[in-house]
């Protein structure tokens, strides 16, 4: 009965957290959101579905993100392009929970862990309060990562070579939406798995490698069906490669020293709590899958190790691990009895009620005080100074690409907008620097920290602008 009582909380409490991402929705732009929104508008626009296009021009990204916003966005109403992709990525978050507790389920037979697990990787800070809405390529990149090498333990466990057929396609839905990056945890994954002994003649089989050697067929159709081929690989490695260059020595290691501070923070409640546990040694009980809890820990730490010593690069590329340290983290908390089980569905719940004030009070309070509204107040005002004439932009910072975001959505079915063409002579621009010989200045919006200008040339210099 406790249990049942238990898991009744802890499907409440997950439920509640789901429920918690609706208010995002209907936030304004934020950060470099407006990448996916504009590029997904350009492609619809251009009937062009193998390249990511802004501003008119080939992002040299790859494009499964947009095919996932488009026909949601068509379906709702271009006008609301930013709910249908915040739409996906909380669909994303949603699912890559789900990956969780079904490969949780398989692990340790386990339903009540797999539900507290479940809400345990929900429950993390940086995913609930933030990643897990932004519409960013993340979410996305995350979900058919973390799902493709859940489905080759699955796989590898069950010997089940159609789950490995599965986690084949996984892996290239994540390539096809961030970067190659996406075959580095896969592969990373497969080594661990390799070294248990029992795995060794599953993977080494030559049906399973018949099966693996298919990873290389949706990269290659892709790369090679593209107009320019060769520009979009080297564009992606070249992001991996910059991101090894030391710029300032000190800078590096001071990066080392706190990034496993601030990633244990921003994975908490559920890290601290588990690190809190070990130290005190309030680990209970035996685990009764030992290897599997090895394996979840070490694929986990050979994933996250070479973004720690990785000179640059951010939180949110280990996304995909997210769930994993969330596995590892529930377990140490699931073994160490009822006591600490009652204190993490708390901490859980008070994180949960947190987002909700955060969703509903503090981050429109932040958008209406300081970015946010005044990104759709400055996208109004250039649209009706800039009424019945050109419109360019070359603004691609993230308050130029809020902006931009913003006009699009509202001139639809108008085409968005683009870079100006080598010599245009009239009409309006958006640009992030005033520069009297790119154009005259019509008006100058400040924009929290930004500064945003509206200049133009010709004609459009002498419109009515009262």
């Amino acid at each position: 009965m406790l249990m049942s009582k238990s898991d009744n909380l802890t499907k409440g409490l997950i439920f509640i957290g789901a429920a918690s991402f609706l208010p995002t929705l209907f936030f304004y732009l934020t950060g470099e959101e407006g990448i996916y929104t504009i590029t997904s508008m350009e492609m619809w626009h251009q009937n062009n579905w193998m390249q990511q296009i802004m501003y008119g021009a080939d992002n040299q990204r790859p494009p499964l993100v947009n095919w996932l916003i488009m026909p949601v966005a068509n379906l709702i109403g271009w006008t609301h392009v930013v709910i249908a992709a915040r739409m996906v990525s909380i669909a994303a978050t949603l699912g890559m929970v789900g990956w969780l507790y079904w490969l949780s389920r398989k692990l340790f037979a386990d339903k009540s862990f797999a539900l507290f697990a479940a809400l345990t990787g929900l429950s993390l800070a940086d995913l609930l309060l933030y990643r897990g809405w932004l519409t960013y390529t993340d979410p996305v990149f995350a979900f058919f990562t973390f799902g493709s090498m859940a489905t080759l333990w699955v796989a590898t466990i069950e010997k089940h070579r159609g789950w490995l057929l599965v986690s084949i396609l996984l892996v290239s839905c994540a390539m096809l939406s961030k970067a190659f990056t996406a075959y580095i945890f896969y592969g990373t994954a497969a080594l661990v798995l390799l070294w248990q002994r029992q795995h060794r003649r599953f993977l080494l089989s030559p049906m399973s490698a018949i099966v693996f050697t298919l990873a290389f067929i949706v990269p290659v159709a892709w790369f090679t069906s593209i107009p320019k081929i060769g520009g979009h690989s080297a564009t992606m490695l070249d992001e991996i490669v910059r991101k090894l260059s030391i710029g300032n020595f000190g800078s590096y290691v001071g990066r080392l020293l706190v990034y496993p501070v601030e990633t244990a923070v921003r994975l908490s409640p559920a890290v601290l709590l588990s690190c809190y546990l070990l130290l005190r040694k309030r680990t209970l009980e035996p685990e009764i899958a030992p290897d599997r809890f090895q394996a979840a820990l070490l694929i986990a730490a050979l994933c996250v190790i070479p973004y720690w010593l990785a000179p640059q690069g951010g939180i949110r590329y280990i996304l995909p691990i997210y769930p994993l340290a969330a596995l590892v983290s529930a377990r140490i908390i699931w073994r160490a009895g009822e006591a600490a089980q009652i204190i993490a569905l708390r901490w859980f719940a008070a994180i949960i009620v947190f987002k909700l004030i955060f969703a509903l009070i503090l981050f429109p309070y932040y958008q209406s005080h300081y970015r946010g509204e005044n990104y759709t107040e400055a996208g109004r005002s250039i649209m009706e100074l800039t009424r019945g004439h050109s419109l360019y932009v070359t603004d691609v910072s993230s308050s130029g690409l809020c902006v931009t975001g913003f006009i699009d959505a509202q001139r639809y079915p108008l085409p968005p907008i683009v870079y100006p063409p080598e010599q245009w002579e009239a009409g309006f621009l958006i640009s992030r620097i005033n520069d009297p010989s790119i154009g005259k200045l019509v008006r100058h919006y400040k924009l929290a920290a930004d500064d945003l200008f509206l200049l133009c040339r010709g004609e459009a210099c002498a419109a009515d602008r009262k």
